[in-house]
């Protein structure tokens, strides 16, 4: 049976949990982790089983044991270090965000698309079957037509640090890219279509940095209610409301349930059996891509990729009078 040898590039939480969840995905193999620090890419390694580590992630670029990349760096990172594995040659599944604008998300999809190497952002969300579901129901029609979507993801960054990668705008710092994009993403998959008009209301850290958005996202005959936060924990909660019923799915970031209701009455519900973290479903996923010999995703492709950078981009519209000084509230 073929397999797909994997590497990772970064060391860090993120990391950690597809270190731990790929084991449970069939005909990948983790073979090698690479880090800025060798030190630290040894004690992963060993922590996970990996055969191979690397200082340094040029050397696990030019690994020929090594098929694809999943790469776990800081956003402000993620166009250089996607770029130079789709140079060497490999596939590349990278974190979300892909880029930190729109821009570079399409050169990214134009370099994978010419070497003809297979890249997808890492939005595993959209991997797990709650998610699968919640929209099923809809497309049965089970609450009728959508009219509004509220969906939003934050937790405290605490305490305040400007030199911490959250709120350093040198690494793609801020609310906005960190979490925010989790909702929009939710935004575009039950609704797949781009906002007639887009309202935002937010907060700034000391350094400028946004650190709390709302947004509303208006389109032909419905509404989305998006937020995201450094300041609290939010809800982190979606609900899908037609005019029939609605559908809640609590921690959707990481959901492994979803109920349906009409009016009051709670009418179904599913709980899904996973024993992981559930990033294995978009690896499995990947992992069948790349042995297929596709160059993007049906779940994710290279456009929806860059249709997130977008709508991030008219958020980011309404942040610019203040994005990134040294004011104060």
């Amino acid at each position: 049976m073929k397999s797909v040898n994997w590497g990772i590039i970064g060391a860090g939480r993120i990391a950690h949990s597809f270190a731990a969840d790929i084991k449970s995905v069939s005909q990948a193999k983790l073979v090698g982790v690479a880090a800025r620090s060798g030190e630290s890419a040894q004690k992963f390694a060993a922590q996970h089983g990996i055969p191979i580590s690397f200082a340094g992630y040029d050397a696990l670029f030019e690994d020929p044991s090594i098929d694809a990349v999943y790469i776990a760096t800081p956003h402000s990172c993620h166009f250089d270090n996607t770029r130079s594995a789709l140079q060497r040659g490999k596939a590349v599944l990278c974190e979300k965000p892909l880029t930190t604008n729109a821009d570079e998300a399409r050169q990214l999809a134009a370099i994978a698309s010419t070497r003809k190497r297979y890249l997808m952002e890492a939005m595993w969300t959209y991997f797990l079957p709650a998610l699968s579901v919640a929209k099923k129901w809809i497309q049965q029609g089970k609450i009728g037509t959508i009219k509004h979507v509220k969906s939003d993801f934050g937790y405290p960054q605490l305490p305040y640090d400007p030199e911490k990668r959250e709120y350093d705008a040198r690494l793609g710092g801020g609310a906005l890219l960190e979490m925010g994009i989790y909702p929009i993403a939710i935004a575009w998959y039950f609704l797949e279509q781009d906002p007639q008009s887009v309202q935002v209301n937010c907060k700034f850290a000391p350094n400028g940095v946004e650190d709390d958005v709302t947004m509303l996202f208006e389109y032909p005959d419905c509404l989305a209610t998006l937020g995201t936060s450094f300041r609290c924990k939010l809800q982190n909660w979606t609900y899908v409301i037609g005019d029939e019923g609605y559908i809640a799915i609590p921690d959707t970031w990481r959901a492994d349930q979803c109920h349906l209701y009409a009016l009051d009455d709670k009418v179904d519900s599913y709980t899904d059996s996973r024993t992981t973290l559930g990033f294995n479903y978009e690896t499995e996923a990947a992992t069948q891509d790349i042995l297929e010999g596709k160059l993007q995703s049906d779940v994710i492709p290279h456009s929806l990729s860059i249709r997130f950078q977008e709508h991030i981009e008219q958020v980011k519209e309404f942040l610019k009078p203040r994005m990134h000084t040294n004011d104060r509230e």
